[in-house]
């Protein structure tokens, strides 16, 4: 499925193209621009519904997002899904990371995974701290990772 606003208008361009758009617009306009990126799923059945966000942190203005829907029909582990969760943020903030760093813009990688041990999503959180930081990226967990587990979780239930 295509990117799309948070309204649902699918983006025209390339996602690098729009975010690139996006990014000189917002400094042009004198804002700090943060990109946090973040997926959540959800098992429907025999599917799997997943939601990726682009977060653009406007820094002391809020922000609003890019989103992007899939669904795939693959039976998995929970830590399976989680790792496919990191991995689907980690293969976008990649296809961002020249852009990224031209406009000086930091990425994070935003985790639906809990760092504390006594919830079951922590049974994949050093694999994808570790996945997030080998690939160059700051790696935020719940309870601070709002893009993933705020952001598209609303979008995906």
């Amino acid at each position: 499925m295509a990117w799309k606003t948070y309204a649902g208008e699918e983006l025209l361009g390339s996602i690098e193209q729009e975010v690139e758009r996006v990014i000189k617009r917002l400094q042009t306009e004198g804002w700090l621009v943060k990109l946090c990126i973040g997926t959540d799923s959800q098992v429907k059945g025999l599917n799997i519904d997943l939601v990726t966000v682009i977060v653009f942190r406007v820094i002391g203005n809020g922000g609003f997002m890019f989103v992007k829907k899939q669904r795939i029909r693959q039976h998995m582990s929970l830590r399976e899904r989680m790792l496919t969760e990191v991995g689907n943020s980690i293969m976008i903030a990649d296809e961002l990371r020249d852009i990224a760093f031209t406009n000086n813009v930091e990425i994070e990688i935003h985790a639906d995974i809990n760092s504390d041990p006594k919830y079951p999503s922590n049974q994949a959180w050093s694999d994808a701290m570790g996945y997030s930081k080998g690939m160059g990226f700051t790696f935020i967990s719940k309870p601070d990772a709002y893009a993933s587990s705020v952001c598209a979780d609303r979008l995906c239930h």
